[in-house]
């Protein structure tokens, strides 16, 4: 086994563990996925990856310390193949509020920056924070960029956005603190499918431009951030028994005003990052 990994008990059956890195969270939890697929992983019910960990999440019949051990140990630190067939191309308009700021820190003009962009192959990593999110790695090294300082209230549905190493589409309307560089019509979260979400880990991805000479991109319906709804974190992993479960929580984003722009609310002017009840 070459990646050290740390073993811990998650209640009476499960287990998580814990690798150095992202990408050998990744090459892990493939890893697995290939031993479950193989049957090797009875009692399994789930595997969730996170930023730096693969939650097993077992019944009674799961393995127990022993058996996960001899099963690490063989594991060489490199990852199973990846899935045949194409990525998922996500078209996007990019128009995004943030994309003036993002070229100032990142030194590329618009059109470097679209085509940095586009020309990465992303992979989604893990999901958390809400439904659907799923945080893609792959985001060129020119283009990672921190977040926000002050997060928005709400935004939209289909924004894509970029934090530190991690690109992102939103799913639905919430709150959040991402670079947003552009918007795509795309629905990512569909509860009258059979799987909702659109990108599940281990699923690749690429963007692809609209020209601007196509028609925009609808707007989708804003509903505002549901009850209890946080803003994503890249820098903290979330694991849990559904890879993209509701319930799963961030930590809690600092409130922003709102304004009278649908599709980007902080709009609204010179006083559009002046947090609520600050001077």
């Amino acid at each position: 086994m070459v990646n050290p990994v740390r073993v811990l008990p998650v209640g009476r059956w499960s287990w998580l563990l814990e690798v150095p890195t992202g990408p050998a969270a990744q090459a892990l939890h493939r890893h697995l996925a290939a031993r479950r697929s193989a049957g090797l992983l009875p009692g399994v019910l789930d595997l969730v990856p996170g930023a730096r960990t693969v939650l097993l999440d077992a019944g009674p019949a799961g393995p127990d310390r022993a058996h996960l051990a001899a099963l690490l140990d063989t594991w060489d630190g490199t990852a199973a193949a990846v899935p045949p067939g194409p990525p998922i191309e996500i078209p996007v308009r990019y128009d995004g509020p943030d994309l003036a700021e993002v070229c100032r820190r990142t030194g590329l003009d618009r059109d470097g920056l679209i085509a940095a962009h586009t020309g990465a192959d992303f992979t989604v990593a893990f999901c958390g924070f809400a439904p659907g999110f799923a945080y893609l790695t792959g985001t060129p090294a020119a283009l990672h960029v921190p977040r926000r300082p002050t997060p928005r209230a709400v935004v939209p549905a289909g924004a894509v956005g970029l934090a530190g190493e991690y690109s992102a589409v939103y799913p639905t309307g919430s709150p959040g603190g991402w670079q947003l560089i552009g918007r795509t019509a795309m629905a990512l979260w569909d509860e009258t499918r059979p799987e909702p979400a659109r990108l599940t880990p281990g699923v690749r991805v690429r963007f692809t431009a609209l020209p601007d000479a196509t028609e925009p991109v609808p707007d989708r319906p804003e509903t505002g951030p549901s009850p209890g709804r946080r803003e994503p974190d890249p820098d903290r992993a979330e694991t849990g028994p559904d890879r993209c479960d509701p319930d799963r929580r961030g930590p809690d984003p600092d409130r922003a005003e709102t304004g009278p722009d649908r599709r980007y609310p902080d709009r609204r002017g010179p006083d559009a990052d002046r947090p609520v009840g600050r001077s």
